[in-house]
């Protein structure tokens, strides 16, 4: 709010607007008398009408940029009126324009004021006219105050009610626009959270996919290398073996690159599914074997994913930890609404005995919950070590 009680509701009226309006009751009410004392035209007056109407108009200019200062000065100008004036002026009639303004555009306690100050002038500007000598009755001098008071009250309640309406666009435009800053930031926090979302599910990929075939890789070419002084012939073949596990695993990678770099789904290659799982586990050498229950179901491909991401992070941790004479077996169980997935093992499991932490225990277990199933890995009481997950056939993700 402003020192002269305007508020910002709304931006004043331009100064040629407001000067035009104080121009027009200039020369209607307050320049005729200055013609008749100039130039003798028919009517009677002063010079003191001349002033008096100017102090009263003149302010008007100031209507929406400082309308306390006009209500102030036209005040001066109308106490000059009671005291010095036996009659009305025609410029009275910028009242209803100066009590509208002030209604309009200064807030509702001074507008108050304002008003209070017009009904005083109401009352007393008839009284004076009354007991100035004139032959007014009583009923013409209570007539006169209830015009007066009219042409005071009237305006003000026009004025407040566009102030009201004005003020109520107002905030509906701030709230529409908060709203749209709202969504606005809602929506970047989304992109944020998906950008996350989209990093943590890439590294988690990274991961599985570089451990398990690293670690392929490595327990191969350690039994290369004893092959190569028993079974010459053999060494071949385990080469062949690691190059294979090498080219798939750029293969995914060059896969999970393409996703940052495109957003067209259909160019990427194929996602694993439970069919590679058979594959992925005849390249460990042997160690492993698969057994699988029940009719292989129609599951989504992020189920399939799923499944296939946890019997690699169990193998490569069975490769890891298990010891280079262990054995492990994988079992895939279809039942009627969920797929249940262990990975058995006999070897020494994790360093320390640990079921929980690492990126991959971790990533494995993020990914089941994702899908609205539950993961259980430790140690098993007679030995080796366990990883077991049920996954729904149904989609009931959690958030």
């Amino acid at each position: 709010m402003s020192s002269d009680g305007r508020t910002e509701v709304d931006e004043p009226h331009g100064w040629t607007a407001d000067i035009a309006l104080t121009a027009f009751f200039l020369l209607t009410t307050v320049f005729p008398y200055f013609l008749i004392l100039t130039y003798g035209y028919y009517g009677s007056g002063s010079w003191l009408s001349v002033v008096v109407g100017t102090m009263i108009v003149t302010p008007l200019a100031l209507r929406s940029h400082h309308p306390l200062t006009m209500v102030a000065l036209a005040t001066v100008g109308g106490l000059a009126h009671l005291l010095f004036l036996s009659s009305p002026l025609p410029c009275l009639i910028v009242v209803p324009v100066m009590v509208y303004s002030v209604a309009r555009w200064v807030d509702n306690q001074r507008s108050r004021l304002v008003v209070a100050i017009g009904g005083v002038g109401s009352f007393l500007g008839p009284l004076t006219w009354a007991t100035s000598g004139r032959t007014w009755d009583f009923n013409s001098m209570v007539l006169a105050m209830l015009v007066c008071m009219g042409m005071v009250l009237t305006p003000y309640v026009v004025g407040r009610r566009v102030r009201e309406t004005a003020r109520a666009k107002l905030w509906e435009h701030t709230a529409q626009a908060e709203r749209y800053e709202a969504q606005l930031e809602e929506q970047a926090r989304e992109t944020r959270m998906a950008e996350i979302n989209s990093r943590n599910q890439i590294a988690r990929e990274l991961h599985d996919i570089v451990a398990h075939s690293l670690s392929v890789m490595v327990v191969q070419a350690e039994g290369g290398r004893a092959l190569a002084t028993k079974k010459p012939e053999k060494a071949a073949e385990v080469l062949e073996t690691i190059a294979d596990t090498g080219r798939e695993a750029l293969t995914d990678i060059r896969r999970i690159v393409g996703v940052l770099r495109s957003v067209d789904d259909d160019e990427f290659t194929p996602m694993p599914s439970l069919g590679d799982i058979a594959d992925m586990i005849e390249r460990t050498g042997g160690r492993v074997t698969l057994t699988t229950e029940g009719e292989e179901p129609h599951a989504s491909q992020g189920l399939q994913l799923t499944v296939f991401r946890v019997v690699q992070e169990a193998l490569t941790n069975f490769l890891k930890h298990a010891g280079p004479d262990a054995t492990c077996e994988v079992q895939l169980l279809f039942h009627r609404d969920e797929i249940e997935v262990r990975v058995t093992d006999d070897g020494l499991g994790a360093p320390g005995g640990t079921s929980t932490g690492g990126h991959g225990l971790q990533g494995m277990s993020e990914r089941v919950t994702a899908m609205g199933g539950s993961l259980s890995a430790g140690p098993r009481a007679n030995g080796g070590f366990q990883v077991r997950a049920r996954l729904p056939l149904t989609a009931r993700r959690t958030a």
